[in-house]
């Protein structure tokens, strides 16, 4: 079983950037592809990206090209997500997840969210 704890989300203004922090107890993150997901108020949750075990492969959703990273320290068993030139409409409760595969496919654990709201 692999526990994972979002970290790094709050207030920022448009414009600004944060860099949210997903943390795993249980087990090694290392042989886990990770994900980034998020969901905004009355909408259903939706990609944001991935990446693979050790970082080479990454795949972004359009509208986090350009604006947002996600890297990984497999030593700190944490992946991360760096966000620049934040929107309003990026303003949603982000969740990190991890599975086994890639592609990733479906994912396996999932955890609790951390809010992320962009003020205009």
């Amino acid at each position: 079983q692999v526990q994972l704890v979002e970290s790094g989300g709050g207030l920022v203004q448009a414009g600004g950037s944060l860099r949210l922090s997903c943390t795993a107890s249980g087990r090694t993150l290392s042989s886990y592809s990770m994900g980034w997901f998020r969901q905004a108020p009355g909408k259903e949750r939706a990609f944001v990206g991935t990446l693979n075990w050790n970082g080479a492969r990454t795949v972004y959703a359009d509208s986090a090209k350009g604006r947002f990273r996600i890297s990984r320290d497999n030593v700190k068993n944490t992946v991360y997500l760096e966000m620049n030139s934040l929107k309003p409409e990026d303003t949603a409760v982000y969740y990190c997840a991890a599975t086994r595969r890639w592609p990733p496919g479906e994912y396996e654990f999932w955890g609790q969210g951390t809010q992320v709201t962009v003020s205009s």
